[in-house]
């Protein structure tokens, strides 16, 4: 069993047992996937260090500089085409992502988006398999976009690592719950990699970002600390 803060090294087909959940849900990140031969148990895709955040997150991190796109990840991408109802979307893996101008909450052909080569969008993958393109949407299950659609271009994209995207999205991590209550700003964390970050002011955002750069190499009592400072 993996513990808090420990990794190991991996690789393909190794198995990893007696995994954690939470009422019986784990949360498995790029390179596991299900074992289906044996309960409890995940299978290694692709070899790299095997990383656990409590309570149920596991990933397998490695040096592989380009994204692997899976089903279901929410990403940060840049629109790098557009051909009558399609955008290319730049997602930082080996090819661009469709997605169509209908998949918006409340798109029709008649009232789209208006999104231009160079903006920004917060999308799901609705598909990614290794033979097909990968296919974005910007609305959930329910047609609803929630937080998911266009981003500004006023705010500002950093990449980050995937072992800092995971703690950014865990519920309990209380970095940008601390950040918040000190100024109101908005953050859209992707799993690939790219974290959009907008402010009210450019100084706002700037401190975002420091104690993001701060989070890659420190744990979160340091950037807590880090954060008083700006009070």
């Amino acid at each position: 069993m993996l513990k808090d803060s420990e990794n190991r090294a991996v690789f393909p087909g190794d198995v990893i047992r007696d995994i954690k959940s939470v009422k019986g849900v784990t949360i498995l990140g790029p390179g596991l996937h299900q074992n289906e031969s044996e309960l409890n148990s995940v299978r290694v895709t692709r070899s790299g260090s095997l990383h656990f955040k409590p309570p149920n997150v596991y990933w397998v991190e490695h040096d592989q500089k380009r994204y692997i796109p899976k089903r279901g990840d929410l990403v940060v991408g840049i629109v790098v085409k557009k051909s009558g109802d399609l955008l290319k979307i730049d997602i930082g893996a080996s090819e661009p992502a469709s997605l169509s101008m209908l998949a918006f909450e409340g798109a029709t052909k008649k009232q789209k988006p208006d999104l231009q080569v160079g903006d920004l969008v917060y999308g799901k993958l609705l598909n990614a398999h290794k033979e097909m393109e990968p296919e974005l949407v910007c609305v959930d299950s329910y047609f609803k976009a929630g937080k998911l659609g266009p981003l500004s271009n006023d705010g500002f994209v950093v990449t980050a690592s995937l072992g800092l995207v995971y703690r950014l999205l865990d519920p309990e991590n209380p970095i940008l719950e601390t950040l918040g209550k000190l100024f109101p700003f908005e953050i859209a964390v992707g799993m690939n990699g790219k974290v959009w970050v907008n402010a009210k002011s450019v100084k706002d955002v700037l401190t975002v970002i420091r104690c993001l750069e701060v989070a890659e190499a420190q744990d979160d009592k340091t950037v807590l600390d880090l954060c008083k400072q700006f009070k």
